[in-house]
């Protein structure tokens, strides 16, 4: 079989996600597909509007046939380590012939070339970004910069993308981690349509962002809004997860513990996670103290400023949230991979996928985090915990799932 992968949050899965799949299927002459999707914990720093085996079951109603998980230990990372990830999963899978991605312009001819020249870290490009970094200038803005000026310098000053729009830059990841990993897997990509990634208006009939969804939804308190613009089965499971109590999460879903983690640590206590740099735990210890309630929203507000976007706070905060220290995501242990494979659901064809990554995949692949002792795995388990504080009537079953719930079967 034919196998083409893609990387996705389905934060929730619309039209323009089914569109993507639709066409990764046909201009890769695939006849399955899987999703390395993340879980609880999305790119963005933020927290999914549903879980993820909710989202898991949306994927595989799409025409998904077999979702793996990315570990949080990526999926909260800016764009080189969410993709390295991304693409480690379907390349140790073993199962995967290519790789779809969306983007801006459509132009893979250009982001290989890119990509081709930005591998390896180039001479200049390490100085071009700390001299930016310096400046105060946020790393996604620095590496933009100073990637686009190098690449103009190698000759390619007419390239037909821009490094500050995010598919463009996710795509150009994904192209760098599949030279660096030495994979076989062929990319290719599909222009993003009608709607950009993170436009907050929506301005078409049947396209819209998960972004401008999410919006919809907090701002009227109703799922009945995004019926035009998601397929038909996600709207059903959204209401029932919404039944249930189990959806819509969001950062304010986490006030409270997240403020208890603020409040109970010093600035010492606060740098030793993930994320908080160059004397970060200082101006958050100041704005958790500051704040008039009891919002992330408001300490966000506080904690942003040109240097720190709020992307990077968020990151932030999921790290102090879910307690992810320094050392466990240092450069080099990321370099290495995931030491697993996590399944969250599939289809028949699926299963036979997953006889084949039984043989094939370059590391072990299990259905629950009771199966191993990896890092990585304990921290996705962590994470399920967390988010499980979310929900209206929260359950010790519902936060010990990644150990009891099989992956889902459509």
């Amino acid at each position: 079989m034919r196998t083409v992968g893609v990387v996705v949050e389905y934060n929730p899965l619309h039209n323009g996600h089914l569109y993507h799949l639709h066409q990764s299927k046909k201009i890769t002459g695939a006849d399955c597909a899987v999703a390395v999707m993340s879980g609880h914990f999305l790119q963005r720093g933020e927290p999914a509007l549903a879980d993820k085996w909710a989202r898991a079951e949306m994927a595989l109603r799409a025409g998904c046939d077999l979702v793996l998980e990315l570990p949080v230990a990526y999926s909260a990372q800016p764009a080189q380590w969410f993709a390295y990830g991304a693409v480690a999963v379907l390349h140790a899978a073993g199962v995967v012939d290519s790789l779809c991605f969306g983007s801006e312009s459509g132009d893979l001819e250009a982001l290989n070339a890119a990509a081709g020249l930005l591998s390896d870290e180039p001479e200049g490009l390490a100085e071009r970004l700390a001299a930016r970094l310096k400046e105060g200038v946020p790393y996604p803005s620095a590496y933009t910069a100073a990637a686009q000026e190098l690449l103009e310098a190698r000759g390619l000053k007419d390239i037909a993308f821009s490094l500050e729009q995010p598919n463009h830059t996710l795509g150009l990841h994904y192209l760098i981690a599949l030279r660096q990993l030495g994979s076989g897997i062929v990319p290719y990509t599909v222009r993003r349509e009608k709607s950009g990634y993170g436009q907050t208006d929506i301005t078409d009939a049947a396209i819209a962002s998960a972004t401008a969804l999410r919006k919809q939804i907090a701002e009227t308190g109703s799922w009945d809004g995004i019926a035009p613009y998601v397929p038909a089965f996600t709207l059903e499971i959204l209401k029932r997860e919404a039944a249930a109590g189990r959806s819509p999460v969001d950062w304010e879903s986490f006030a409270r513990p997240l403020f208890h983690e603020l409040l109970r640590s010093d600035a010492a206590g606060l740098a030793k996670y993930a994320e908080v740099t160059e004397g970060l735990e200082y101006r958050i210890r100041r704005a958790a103290s500051q704040v008039s309630e009891w919002s992330v929203e408001a300490l966000l507000g506080r904690l942003k400023t040109k240097r720190y976007t709020r992307t990077k706070l968020q990151r932030t905060l999921a790290r102090i949230l879910l307690g992810h220290p320094k050392e466990v995501l240092t450069p080099e242990r990321l370099a290495g991979g995931p030491a697993y494979i996590r399944v969250l659901g599939f289809t028949p064809r699926g299963r036979e996928l997953l006889r084949e990554m039984r043989v094939r995949a370059s590391v072990p692949v299990v259905d629950s985090a009771a199966r191993g002792d990896w890092a990585f795995l304990a921290m996705d388990a962590r994470a399920s915990a967390v988010y499980s504080l979310a929900f209206r009537d929260p359950d010790p079953a519902l936060a010990l799932r990644d150990y009891t719930e099989p992956p889902l079967r459509i």
